[in-house]
């Protein structure tokens, strides 16, 4: 087996916050690399889960918005923060990920080694 290098946790991390970077490994050598595989295809599906949440989010909230004209301005406010606090989580990831740690975002993590895209460490 393949020992965790600093290059590994390195893109590993940044996989988590920049979801580009995590197209290098699987487009590179980096996809024989198991950690940087398990990490990059983790991050690509966790910031595409994000981005759903985050639409819909905002969707809602612009309906309720729109429904309850009074308060538009605290709503409005809240809305733009919220894709803000969503990248903080990818950050925690990202902070794991550089300790050279493997570990398992509940839904994800399923799914990934159930699609087969991935072996559970």
């Amino acid at each position: 087996m393949n020992e965790i290098n600093d290059n590994d946790k390195l893109i590993a991390a940044l996989s988590y916050p920049i979801w580009f970077v995590a197209l290098v490994p699987l487009l590179t050598e980096g996809k024989n690399r198991p950690f940087q595989k398990f990490h990059a295809v983790q991050s690509l599906v966790l910031n595409i889960a994000l981005w759903i949440a985050i639409t819909i989010l905002i969707c809602v909230l612009s309906f309720v918005m729109g429904a309850v004209t009074f308060f538009v301005a605290g709503l409005g406010a809240i809305c733009g923060f919220c894709p803000l606090l969503l990248w903080f989580v990818t950050i925690y990831y990202a902070y794991l990920a550089y300790q050279g740690q493997y570990f398992e975002i509940p839904v994800i993590t399923d799914f990934i080694v159930n699609q087969g895209w991935v072996e559970r460490p």
